[in-house]
């Protein structure tokens, strides 16, 4: 499989995996930072299924992690940092167990390598609607989707999904049928026997509960090089809600 990407300046790889209904433009800013500031080649990938990614009926993290092995391959890529954030932030973890020569470090995003239940469904209620609506505008977009969810900033993360077509209208970039359908795919936990030994930073969100603090033993035991970073006054979306913590918490750890 091809992957999408957008590339960024020269020098060492460091490969970013947005998270779940997101993609690469996600991380245009501090891919940029990171280029310029610190002479990394960023590579901003859309995830199968994501963004201008081929969709696909299959949606596991066994074919994601496969996937950026692929395009490494692609793009001649060796000694890559890995960086992913949630569902990107699995598919980071077993890639890094799985192809261990391929990656020198990982930064794993306000996840844990454990189960998650399905807690989408309303978002994904909300863009089922959006598909099935004739849409002139993303105001009308916008008004569709507030019926399903109230907080503004999680409306206009999912609404760079919108995409306007040739007649005018729109369409969702997202491949909303095959990760309805494997929706269990993507809580699943990342299997026991799954270590990389390589150096590692868990950065957590300090308001977000995805990684409970007695999750970090069994994170510490598949990945025993780990360190851990808590940002403070940030959620899940820990990247785009205090920036520049998140970004001194990488560059420190680089």
């Amino acid at each position: 499989m091809k992957l999408n990407s957008i590339i960024l300046g020269e020098g060492q790889a460091l490969l970013i995996l947005h998270g779940f209904l997101g993609m690469s433009d996600n991380w245009k800013t501090i891919g940029n930072k990171l280029a310029e500031e610190r002479d990394f080649q960023v590579h901003l990938i859309d995830q199968r299924n994501h963004g201008k990614s081929p969709h696909t009926n299959e949606h596991s993290y066994e074919l994601m992690a496969e996937d950026v092995k692929d395009y490494c391959e692609q793009h001649s890529l060796s000694n890559i940092i890995l960086m992913g954030h949630s569902m990107g932030g699995k598919t980071a973890m077993l890639a890094a167990a799985e192809y261990p020569d391929l990656v020198e470090k990982l930064i794993v995003v306000d996840i844990a390598p454990k189960y998650y239940k399905p807690h989408h469904q309303q978002i994904l209620k909300g863009l089922t609607a959006l598909e099935e609506a004739d849409l002139d505008s993303r105001q009308e977009a916008d008004k569709l989707l507030s019926e399903f969810i109230s907080e503004k900033p999680i409306r206009l993360f999912l609404l760079k999904n919108l995409n306007r077509k040739s007649g005018g209208t729109y369409c969702l970039k997202v491949n909303l049928e095959t990760l309805k359908e494997n929706i269990e795919e993507v809580g699943k936990s990342l299997p026991q026997d799954k270590i990389f030994k390589g150096s590692t930073l868990f950065i957590k969100g300090a308001n977000s509960n995805y990684i409970k603090e007695e999750d970090k033993a069994a994170i510490q035991k598949q990945f025993p090089e780990v360190k851990f970073e808590e940002i403070r006054n940030a959620g899940h979306w820990v990247h785009a809600e205090k920036m520049n913590d998140f970004y001194k918490a990488v560059v420190d750890f680089l």
